[in-house]
């Protein structure tokens, strides 16, 4: 052997250049990620399943990336560095990273226009990076020296979780778009740079073929069977999908809070630094407690959903870490030796695609609720190791007839005392001392069933059924349900005589089921609100032929504030949304605006392809489940909006929200653009109502002047430092931290 350090045969193995190449690429991969989704945002909105169909282009990216890694183990690292290098210059040309000007998707076909706009924009970049972690660690083995290189994997975690991290707290609050693109693009420099210096350090190595033959060389493990990869493939698919209908799960069904996809994301690459890591007492004690946080965070996280909580998002969260965690190290614990390094990876890779597609893909279609959430959850109970309680009920009962019994007693106990607590929480929210008794006898009882593996599962879906999942199945068997691509919608008719949809947590609207009251407005429209006064309001001041635009159509409430010989036109981006309207579950349309036309699709996109001066009154009412699309309030999307509008004509803008204030935001956009902007705030909360904040603007202070002379208007308060433009765009100094 060589004593030439640099040739990769003596000397150091030089771990901290691999460790530190490996930690700069998942940081860049994970920046870029919700890079490119912010700089889509203008043309996607921001629907939860966006991001899980941009995470399945990823990780669809991902498994491209290690496959190519897989091929180039196969020769000495000279040659697969100089092909490596090749390709990470020539994907260089396609920087700065900027999204390619294709046709926006026909209504429905999001769920595959979304993944091929990704594609285009970073498909070769995101390819070639993505080959990083799998090949550093077969360059680094290639040392006689380097020991186990898969503790390496820890370090790509951690850079991944670093770059998720740093993109909502530090890089866009501080930078416009292009400047993060030009920043991504120095890191992809140093990147290449690091590369080449690994390449260098094992110039000499030779290919796996050869090192497998040397005289020194351990004798190699049978290769991998069927059996090992599917189980590979099983331990690495279930804690992707479950990190996805986690997410789901949390922003459709119990708390629809800004930001709040970057937690499951970050919790699940934590898993693999924790589960990859050379220390493995962490790991061991987390699987240890698997089953007890599975049986109990499963619990409430599925009484989340019938009662929102932060106890329920807590129980969310600590599952998904548990579990994943548990199921990475074991996956840690299954990894063939380092020369077959590249094909775990790439197993285990597409095993994060399946659980991706099923959750992002697959799951909107078939189901009409989150079914894909518990059935992960119900996964993970068969995959997690169980023989650290599998003792327990033998100890109890001695004889196998009375394990049985014990089993089905068991068994039993957890369904009826499960159906007891939901019971008790419906009728009210504060857990007694007597309910927290008897769901810890649950979790104690669901314990020791882990003694069968069947048994285990059994009651982990025991307690998600009585729990949540009998009630949401009733509401689908009920035909009250429908899931798009942009939600969940429940239809629900409650005891003071109201019929109300709502889209996942967030109520969108209310209709009196009396037919006398029918057309009366409810929710955030009523009479008093600042769209009832404004659209009453139209005829005085743009006579009997005003033009009304409406984007979000909701249940359709606005429309009773139409008038015979006025003009409307709704923009609605979900056909689910419009079909409630048109099929009579809500009669607001038909009863009052039977021929006004609905423009299906992104009503920024489709305000832009109207005549100017269309409208004179134009009401923007487009937040879906508290989500905030930053895209209609842009200074890009005010141009759009006043381009559609009679010089004299008024912006309306609804800005209800529990979790940020915009108020700040518009007060900005209106003072750059000189704009007369005031603001309603009604508090009405009797008869449907709901409390509500809009705000109307004009280039007419005049307008504004006739509109407010009730005195129920006031201007706008202080006015943000920075206006919100397609490129620069920041929820996080707005958020009320109080309500989060």
């Amino acid at each position: 052997m060589s004593d030439d350090t640099s040739g990769g045969a003596g000397g150091s193995p030089q771990r901290w250049l691999f460790a530190l190449t490996i930690l700069t690429g998942s940081f860049l991969l994970f920046l870029v990620q919700p890079l490119v989704a912010r700089m889509a945002l203008p043309r996607l909105g921001g629907a939860p399943n966006v991001w899980n169909s941009a995470m399945l282009v990823y990780q669809a990216l991902l498994l491209g990336g290690y496959a190519y890694a897989h091929a180039l183990s196969r020769l000495a690292v000279g040659r697969a560095a100089l092909i490596h290098l090749t390709l990470l210059v020539a994907a260089a040309f396609t920087l700065p990273i900027a999204l390619p000007n294709i046709e926006p998707p026909a209504a429905g076909s999001e769920a595959l226009w979304v993944p091929y706009l990704f594609l285009l924009t970073i498909g070769p970049l995101f390819f070639v990076v993505s080959a990083q972690a799998p090949l550093m660690q077969q360059w680094f083995a290639s040392h006689p020296k380097a020991g186990d290189p898969y503790p390496l994997y820890a370090a790509s975690n951690l850079g991944s979780f670093a770059g998720l991290l740093a993109y909502p707290l530090l890089v866009e609050p501080l930078l416009p778009i292009g400047a993060q693109s030009r920043g991504w693009a120095a890191g992809y420099a140093v990147l290449v740079v690091l590369v080449a210096l690994a390449a260098f350090a094992r110039r000499k190595a030779p290919a796996p073929a050869v090192m497998a033959a040397a005289p020194e060389a351990a004798p190699a493990e049978p290769a991998p069977d069927a059996k090992r990869i599917l189980l590979w493939l099983a331990l690495s698919a279930v804690p992707s999908g479950l990190m996805l209908s986690t997410t789901t799960h949390l922003t459709t069904d119990i708390f629809a809070m800004p930001l709040l996809w970057v937690i499951p994301l970050g919790l699940y690459l934590l898993s693999f630094s924790i589960a990859f890591a050379e220390k493995r007492r962490i790991a061991g004690w987390l699987s240890a407690a698997s089953p007890v946080v599975l049986a109990g965070a499963g619990a409430l996280a599925m009484l989340g959903s019938s009662r929102p909580s932060l106890l329920a998002v807590a129980a969310s969260l600590l599952l998904l870490f548990v579990a994943a965690v548990t199921l990475h190290a074991r996956l840690y614990e299954a990894r063939p030796e380092p020369a077959r390094l590249t094909q775990f990876y790439l197993v285990m890779s597409a095993g994060g695609v399946l659980g991706g597609l099923f959750t992002a893909l697959i799951a909107p279609l078939v189901f009409d609720w989150t079914w894909e959430h518990p059935l992960l959850i119900l996964a993970a109970a068969a995959l997690l190791p169980l023989s650290a309680w599998s003792g327990w009920l033998g100890r109890i009962f001695t004889r196998p007839d009375t394990v049985r019994m014990g089993i089905a007693v068991l068994l039993f106990a957890v369904f009826v005392g499960a159906l007891r607590i939901r019971e008790a929480t419906l009728v009210s929210p504060e857990w007694s001392l007597v309910s927290m008794a008897i769901f810890a006898g649950l979790i104690v009882a669901a314990v020791l069933l882990a003694a069968r593996r069947w048994a285990f599962v059994t009651a982990c879906a025991a307690l998600i059924a009585a729990l949540g999942a009998l009630a949401q199945a009733q509401t689908s068997w009920e035909g009250a349900r429908s899931r798009s691509y942009f939600g969940i919608y429940t239809v629900r008719n409650t005891s003071d005589g109201l019929r109300r949809l709502i889209h996942g947590t967030t109520l969108h609207g209310v209709q009196h089921l009396d037919p006398a009251q029918e057309t009366k407005a409810t929710t955030y429209y009523g009479a008093q609100s600042g769209v009832g006064l404004a659209l009453s309001s139209a005829e005085r001041l743009y006579g009997g032929k005003a033009r009304i635009g409406v984007v979000g159509l909701g249940v359709g409430t606005l429309a009773c504030y139409a008038k015979p010989g006025q003009a409307w036109t709704f923009f609605e981006i979900d056909p689910a949304v419009l079909e409630y309207s048109t099929r009579g579950q809500f009669t607001f349309m038909k009863r009052c605006t039977p021929d006004a036309p609905t423009i299906i699709g992104d009503a920024r996109l489709k305000l832009e392809k109207l005549p100017a001066d269309s409208f004179d009154m134009l009401v923007v009412d487009a937040f879906s489940s508290d989500a905030i699309p930053l895209h209609l309030m842009t200074a890009e999307a005010q141009k759009v909006y006043f381009r559609s509008l009679a010089p004299d004509g008024v912006l309306l803008i609804h800005i209800s929200n529990r979790f940020i204030t915009l108020e700040p935001v518009l007060s900005a956009l209106a003072r750059e653009d000189k704009l007369t902007a005031v603001l309603r705030a009604d508090d009405s909360q009797t008869d449907g109502l709901t409390p509500s904040n809009w705000v109307a603007l004009s280039r007419d202070p005049a307008r504004i002047a006739a509109l407010t002379q009730d005195g129920k208007w006031r201007p706008l308060g202080k006015p943000a430092d920075t206006v919100w433009r397609d490129d620069y765009a920041s929820i996080l100094p707005y958020l009320l931290w109080k309500n989060l």
